[in-house]
């Protein structure tokens, strides 16, 4: 039922989003860390412990404070619903204050985001499925324009379901982040399907870590 009210009210126009979150139609919200990103942040030696990261289309902040926590990074979150920026105050006050500090959820089209310096990692999850697959080719540029020289990507791929044409989320393959990033410009430095928490995601999630040339 979530799933048909979240499609009657998205649109293309990102501000729709708002409506969502008031709404309380957020089927993507697991109120916890996804525990795939915890594990690669603690596995994988070469992301920086200093630095900026991103969090595009952050919610209340559960990944952007994880990534606090676990790299000690200043992290940005970008949302388009003021709702969700709101609700990642109270979330905050979950955390010690050296984590808490390092978290800001700004209001930002990541679309218009343009920030002096780029950054050290990004993170995309549930970002890439949400905007309208005509706009991945735009996603791919403005994560070429995001991700410093020797920064990381990392893409948490979710739902890995068959081909279907509604959508948020919409229908997505792993070829399709390869063909939005293009091949010259970003080297891959892991892939996997990671642990999952709920049995009936099994088989649905892929990691991968993108190294920016």
């Amino acid at each position: 039922m979530s799933l048909d009210r979240l499609h009657e009210i998205i649109t293309d126009e990102p501000s729709t989003w708002e409506e969502a979150w008031k709404e309380e139609v957020t089927p993507w919200d697991r109120k916890k860390p996804q525990i795939a990103l915890k594990n690669v942040l603690e596995s994988f030696t070469e992301f920086p412990k200093v630095g900026k990261a991103l969090v595009p289309g952050c919610g209340k902040g559960y990944d952007a404070f994880l990534i606090a926590e676990k790299l000690g990074l200043e992290v940005t979150g970008l949302e388009v619903s003021a709702t969700a920026a709101e609700q990642s105050k109270v979330l905050a006050e979950n955390y010690p204050e050296n984590v808490r500090a390092k978290v800001a959820v700004t209001l930002e089209d990541f679309f218009q985001y343009s920030p002096s310096d780029p950054f050290d990692l990004v993170y995309d999850y549930t970002f890439f499925v949400a905007i309208p697959p005509t706009r991945r080719p735009e996603w791919g540029t403005q994560m070429q324009k995001l991700v410093k020289p020797g920064g990381f990507l990392i893409t948490l791929m979710f739902p890995l379901v068959e081909a279907h044409d509604t959508g948020p989320p919409f229908w997505i393959e792993y070829e399709h982040y390869t063909k939005a990033l293009g091949r010259e410009s970003w080297k891959k430095v892991l892939d996997e399907i990671p642990e999952v928490e709920d049995e009936s995601h099994r088989g649905k999630y892929r990691l991968a870590v993108w190294q920016k040339l």
